[in-house]
């Protein structure tokens, strides 16, 4: 973005004198434009993400998702469960219709068939007095019987008589399916049902009937009768509609528990958020005042250290110097005495002033690296307690960071001032390697081992320490063992992972050595 906008700026300042706009003219183009670009990057941090809203993200997708696979999982077997039952429905009400018509046609049957069994195919009084019969036979407001010839000529139809003595042969209704030909044909089979459209008497409004025919072979007849199945197709309707309600009512519920799981989750998320936070902050606070105390503390050494090493030593070279002053005002010969002393105590202060130095930042770790500064606090540490020391290390293949060796040489030089002042250890043994893992600081000695009541008062109390070292391994993602040593002693092992390694080809690049330094691990 910044490349982009310089880039935009050079080109606006080179076109400002071909187009002969003023600078006054082209620095108001670029001010509008730097907005306008810093705009759209705050808009673009905007979009993205924070670590809580991708966690709360991480637990609310997957529950959004996995409710939405049950509630259809549950809508497709809640309507194939109901188109079942109202297909099953269904087929029960039309068995109970054509039933209803079997039975209409049985009793008309009965009713006349004391006529048509004594009669002869050709008895015109036979058949007219079976027309009469069937005529009469009307029943609630829409039903009646039909009667055709084998030639499709109507010859009762009491409520529709505008159809009597006509010939119907070829009739569909408005959905193309036939009628008449389709009852001739059933009758000349014996008998059976058949569904069409076909109007009301009382209103003409087609609706769709189920007819049952039978046959008058003799006379060569169909006889039948038909309901109407709106009051069937109104249910089964009427039923589809109350399960796309009881559907969209499960959906309704699935939402509403979906939505109450959701907030449960934000809510949670707020609630776990803000606690972090608070504890986040709480241990913020602890770590600054123990970095506070840390300070104070290592000023207070260095206090101590100015005013019973440095001070006491410059204070006894005033007083040579002052002695060999006075000396010399008298001409005494033996001036020379005193000023030999007063440089022999300054050397003993310029040590004193590199020691100090050195504890707070030893310049061998820059100089010469991680190997041979640990090697020079050990023999340090050697001569000054008389504590048999032992260290060992072998080459690295990759070099440490900056991070990585001040961890570790802080790491040796906290436990090696813990050996000294709690361990009563006659011999320590130092070891230091790298292996695939990273690089290991290995220390043991023989001392009194560990008080792990005593250990913990210390390390809730100043926070010092142990404490200390294993803070610098957890900020570099390192591990921090501290064990008893079988039999008796302490073992430290400090582990730096492999990533603050960096390869030999790199060494030269990230870490070059100072002039007049010799840059060796």
């Amino acid at each position: 973005m910044v490349w982009f906008y310089d880039q935009c700026r050079k080109v606006l300042r080179h076109k400002s004198y071909l187009l002969g706009l003023t600078p006054l003219r082209s620095a108001l183009i670029l001010c509008r434009f730097g907005v306008t670009i810093r705009a759209m990057t705050r808009w673009f941090k905007f979009l993205v993400p924070s670590y809580a809203q991708k966690l709360t993200l991480l637990a609310a997708v997957p529950l959004i998702v996995v409710v939405a696979a049950i509630a259809l999982m549950v809508a497709l077997q809640a309507r194939a469960l109901a188109e079942r039952e109202i297909t099953t429905l269904e087929t029960q009400l039309i068995e109970a219709k054509k039933a209803e018509l079997r039975n209409y046609v049985t009793q008309a049957r009965n009713g006349f068939y004391f006529v048509y069994g004594n009669a002869a195919p050709d008895d015109e009084a036979a058949k007219s007095q079976v027309a009469q019969i069937l005529s009469a036979m009307i029943y609630g407001d829409e039903g009646q019987f039909f009667v055709y010839d084998y030639d499709g000529n109507a010859l009762v139809s009491p409520r529709q008589t505008e159809r009597i003595n006509q010939n119907w042969t070829g009739q569909i209704d408005s959905e193309g399916t036939p009628v008449v030909d389709e009852i001739i044909r059933i009758a000349r089979d014996g008998a059976g049902f058949h569904t069409y459209l076909w109007p009301k008497p009382s209103s003409g409004v087609e609706a769709r009937m189920i007819t049952y025919i039978t046959s008058f072979p003799s006379w060569q007849w169909a006889v039948g009768t038909g309901v109407y199945i709106d009051d069937v197709l109104a249910s089964v309707a009427s039923a589809r509609a109350d399960v796309q309600k009881s559907i969209r009512r499960t959906f309704l519920y699935i939402s509403a528990i979906t939505l109450l799981a959701l907030l449960a989750v934000f809510s949670t998320g707020m609630v776990v958020n803000l606690r972090e936070r608070r504890l986040a902050d709480a241990k913020l606070k602890k770590l600054t005042q123990r970095v506070l105390d840390a300070q104070e503390e290592e000023r207070g050494r260095v206090a101590r250290e100015l005013h019973d090493g440095i001070s006491q030593i410059l204070v006894g070279i005033r007083y040579t110097l002052d002695n060999a002053r006075r000396k010399l005002e008298r001409g005494d010969t033996n001036a020379a005495e005193p000023l030999r002393k007063g440089i022999e105590r300054l050397g003993e202060a310029i040590s004193e002033v590199r020691r100090i130095s050195r504890d707070l930042r030893p310049g061998v770790l820059d100089d010469l690296g991680l190997g041979p500064a640990i090697k020079t606090l050990v023999d340090e540490f050697a001569a000054r307690t008389g504590i048999a020391c032992t260290f060992n290390t072998v080459v690295f293949r990759n070099r440490l960071d900056e991070e990585a060796k001040i961890a570790l040489y802080r790491i040796a030089q906290e436990a090696l001032t813990n050996i000294e002042r709690h361990a009563s250890a006659t011999q320590v043994e130092i070891d230091l390697r790298g292996h695939r893992r990273g690089a290991t600081l290995f220390l043991r000695d023989d001392g009194r081992g560990l008080d792990l009541p005593g250990l913990s008062r210390r390390a809730a109390g100043s926070g010092l320490g142990l404490r200390n070292m294993q803070e610098r391994m957890e900020q570099l993602g390192g591990t921090f063992i501290l064990r008893q040593a079988p039999g008796s002693g302490t073992i430290i092992e400090a582990t730096v992972p492999l990533t603050h390694l960096i390869p030999p080809d790199n060494t030269d690049m990230r870490q070059k050595p100072k002039p007049g330094k010799v840059a060796a691990e």
